[in-house]
């Protein structure tokens, strides 16, 4: 009896394998896609790129697997971009390089959203924001999937600023701006006299009076980085700190339509998402700040549109690289109203 029972024993065990097999090689991805990031990995950046690659799993169903790569292990952002352009990375996180292309630039300009509830018309993905800056990065060979919006920027100072909310005014205090004529300019039409100072110098720079404070830190990273020798900031929403998802051209057309339909609409919910999460991040800190002694100024959309007015007036200056064809359209889109 147990003789014949054996091979029937036998084809039940092997269909039983067989029906594994069959349903583990199901579970396999198709592809796995590689996403690069420029900052640490407990930042709040990175942190989305975990839950954008979780959600990528389990809305596609195992068929396309996200694998995280923060703090630049695949290299800095412009050699990230070129291996998008090669095809060799797949998706990023990353302040987008102009070297390619100054019209990239376009993202970085000051004076066109000043509150959150404008970030998330501006950098919606039916915005014209959001094709301009696509159209731009499909001629490398990349495609744009969103927006990481990190925060609004400020100004900290060591010392009171005169009349911060009139441009005219010459505000009293010298202050280190990054080496970008978008936040040069933009200082200087609000009263600022300005210095270019290395990132890794700001604190000491500001600590033995070199210069008398900061412009382009958004408020986290002014609490982190400059809250010990900060006195004054000022919340001027001027600019906005943002990073862009973009995925290789190569990988985009690799993936399925409906897969295609997935990742855009995660991508969408991120942007948005960050934008919430800036709002709240820079409540957070601007608390901090004030529990330090910094004394915080706010301001209503309407008291700043002098300020962001005043920015706008520096657009010009800025055709040489950006051409005026493309300026004249970006007045039209995003000008303060």
């Amino acid at each position: 009896m147990l003789k014949k029972l054996k091979p029937f024993v036998s084809l039940a065990l092997a269909g039983s394998l067989l029906a594994f097999g069959t349903t583990a090689a199901l579970a396999e991805p198709e592809m796995i896609l590689k996403f690069a990031g420029q900052n640490a990995t407990d930042h709040p950046a990175t942190d989305m790129m975990n839950k954008i690659a979780k959600e990528i799993g389990e809305k596609t169903d195992g068929r396309i697997e996200v694998k995280v790569f923060p703090a630049n292990q695949l290299g800095d952002y412009t050699l990230v971009y070129e291996e998008q352009i090669r095809g060799t990375i797949d998706m990023s996180c990353i302040s987008v390089p102009s070297q390619f292309d100054p019209r990239m630039e376009l993202i970085y300009i000051n004076g066109y959203v000043s509150d959150y509830e404008d970030a998330k018309k501006v950098f919606a993905q039916d915005g014209w924001l959001f094709k301009k800056m696509d159209e731009f990065n499909e001629r490398l060979g990349v495609k744009l999937l969103g927006f990481f919006v990190e925060g609004m920027i400020g100004t900290g100072t060591t010392k009171p600023a005169n009349e911060p909310l009139t441009p005219g005014v010459e505000k009293g205090v010298l202050i280190r701006v990054p080496n970008m004529d978008v936040y040069n300019l933009a200082a200087q039409a609000m009263g600022y006299r300005t210095q270019t100072v290395p990132y890794a110098d700001v604190y000491q720079a500001i600590q033995t009076g070199v210069v008398n404070g900061v412009n382009g830190y958004p408020v986290a990273a002014a609490y982190t980085a400059l809250g010990d020798v900060l006195k004054h900031w000022y919340m001027t929403n001027y600019s906005i700190e943002v990073l862009n998802y973009m995925i290789s051209g190569k990988t985009w057309e690799q993936i399925k339509p409906e897969d295609q339909q997935i990742i855009a609409g995660v991508l969408a919910e991120a942007t948005t998402s960050s934008i919430d999460k800036a709002k709240e991040v820079d409540e957070h800190y601007m608390n901090l700040m004030r529990e330090k002694g910094i004394e915080v100024h706010t301001y209503t959309k309407e008291e700043l549109l002098p300020i962001m007015q005043a920015c706008a007036t520096t657009w010009p200056q800025l055709e040489k690289n950006m051409t005026k064809e493309l300026m004249d359209e970006f007045r039209k889109e995003l000008a303060p109203k």
